[in-house]
């Protein structure tokens, strides 16, 4: 018999985990067997087995509930080993887990990983080049990402930090009302700084 896998855990109502496990073998067939509770890795003596319509079959002895999955040419699996008794399914292990795998990749595909995108801007900066800048915040913003938007005032130009509010806020305009604005414009050092992101659909 194989010993427990402290890293392979199920959750019963069919929302299991499977976590760094190797494909099993069936029968008596041992030879790829790794560690997990799975057919002949199972240690347990006893049981609570439910087969695979959902139906249970009761506290049984190990080698009965393997015969019962072989019969079946299904695999015995230990949804939850930490009970008492233990409770094993029996299963296609092999397209259980590659139907997992699936939805973990498909989950990955769907996530959006939120970046923050910079867009800068000067006092000075002429309408042309705020028109080019605000289509490019536009795209961050439909990708879903936020932006930062930062104007930096370089030498005397810090005393005329209204036009830097105007520029700013002006730019957010632009945007209309498919942002919100998280951070409304600030002076950070010699810096003027806001945050939009993308509304909520």
């Amino acid at each position: 018999m194989g010993t427990k896998c402290t890293h392979f855990f199920f959750l019963l109502n069919l929302q299991m985990e499977v976590r760094h496990i190797k494909q099993p073998t069936r029968g008596n067939n041992t030879n790829n067997k790794d560690n997990a509770l799975v057919n002949e890795g199972i240690t347990a003596r006893e049981l609570l087995v439910i087969d695979d319509q959902g139906e249970k079959l009761g506290i049984i002895k190990l080698q009965q509930a393997l015969k019962e999955a072989r019969d079946r040419e299904l695999d015995l699996v230990v949804v939850s080993p930490d009970s008492k008794p233990v409770v094993a399914k029996i299963m296609n292990y092999s397209k259980f887990r590659y139907d997992q795998q699936r939805k973990l990749r498909e989950q990955k595909k769907n996530q959006h990983v939120v970046d923050i995108k910079e867009i800068r801007l000067s006092p000075t900066i002429g309408q042309h080049d705020i028109e080019t800048k605000a289509n490019q915040a536009m795209k961050f913003i439909e990708k879903g990402d936020k932006v930062k938007i930062t104007l930096r005032f370089r030498g005397r130009m810090i005393v005329h930090s209204q036009q830097g509010y105007a520029v700013v806020n002006g730019f957010i305009e632009k945007l209309g009302d498919t942002i919100v604005i998280e951070s409304p414009a600030k002076m950070e050092g010699r810096q003027l700084i806001a945050t939009i992101a993308p509304k909520a659909k």
